[in-house]
């Protein structure tokens, strides 16, 4: 191959080069990104699902009738890290319709260990609800709920659960609603070691997801549609040196909350929340509520 025969020609050269070179490592990135469909499988109500191009977005919807509802999981599991999803929820009459997404490890329920966020359909025009719950070794009962500051069934919102040695974090669009702290070492259960898998669904629970079971799933309004897009999934990250989260130092602050986490969970519970177990008195004495609600806890 013949040399340019000037610097200027030598120039141009270099960026035709760096050009194919962009092109083909571009084409790698894309043909090695995982489509929605590879990252997760249905695993019930098949027939109720469907995969498609919202724009140039795949996305899924998730449907129920009286006959079945609808769920998927991942493909993959996770032992730590950032878990997020856009989200539409069911317009309209939603009532007694749940959709979900969640994580959840595979060993015996005795002591499995569960995040959960539930989105509890209403009437038209009333709020849905955001039911947030922790399960660690079989201990749940953790439940705090929200309303949201928005509408979501107008457009997709990302939600997300971070779950490392130290807290787990929810997040609606970035903004932390809540984090439940470690205190694993105080007798307060906590997962730190099963991997779970990530799960989302639409179903029906109408005894009991609006308005405690008073009103029930109108089937006239069937099929109820949420759709789900944008699943994305971020290992954790420990400190420099350090092999994996797990191994993190108890003193390291690599995980402390930030204090925007901290101001934003102290909005939503002034502003949103609208159930937080360690406040209700007619379900525990003071003798009964989780050793965690004696504990110092996020934005309380």
């Amino acid at each position: 191959m013949a040399l340019p025969s000037s610097p200027t020609k030598l120039y141009s050269s270099l960026l035709l080069v760096a050009g194919v070179a962009l092109l083909v490592v571009g084409s790698m990135m894309q043909l090695c990104a995982a489509t929605l469909d590879e990252q997760i499988e249905l695993i019930w109500g098949a027939s109720h699902t469907y995969f498609f191009m919202d724009g140039d977005t795949e996305s899924l919807a998730l449907s129920l009738d009286e006959q079945q509802g609808s769920c998927f999981r991942s493909r993959d599991t996770y032992l730590y890290g950032s878990i997020s999803m856009d989200i539409k929820l069911v317009e309209g009459n939603s009532a007694g319709v749940v959709a979900t997404i969640y994580t959840i490890s595979e060993g015996p329920w005795s002591y499995h260990d569960e995040i959960d966020l539930e989105f509890l359909g209403n009437l038209t025009g009333e709020p849905i609800t955001l039911h947030t719950n922790i399960f660690a070794n079989g201990v749940g009962g953790r439940e705090e709920q929200y309303y949201l500051w928005f509408d979501p069934t107008a457009d997709y919102h990302t939600y997300t659960i971070e779950w490392n040695p130290k807290y787990i974090i929810i997040r609606v669009d970035g903004k932390a609603i809540r984090a439940f702290k470690n205190y694993e070492d105080q007798g307060v259960p906590f997962p730190t070691w099963q991997q779970q898998r990530v799960y989302g669904s639409l179903w029906d629970a109408d005894e009991w997801a609006t308005q405690g079971g008073a009103v029930k799933t109108d089937w006239s309004n069937a099929p109820f549609v949420a759709y789900y897009r944008n699943y994305n999934t971020t290992w954790c990250q420990p400190s420099p040196g350090v092999s994996w989260c797990g191994a993190e130092p108890k003193d390291s602050p690599r995980f402390d909350l930030d204090q925007q986490t901290l101001a934003d969970i102290q909005w939503v519970n002034a502003n949103y929340r609208i159930y937080d177990y360690c406040s209700d008195h007619k379900r525990f004495n003071e003798s009964e509520f989780p050793k965690e609600c004696y504990l110092q806890r996020a934005g309380v």
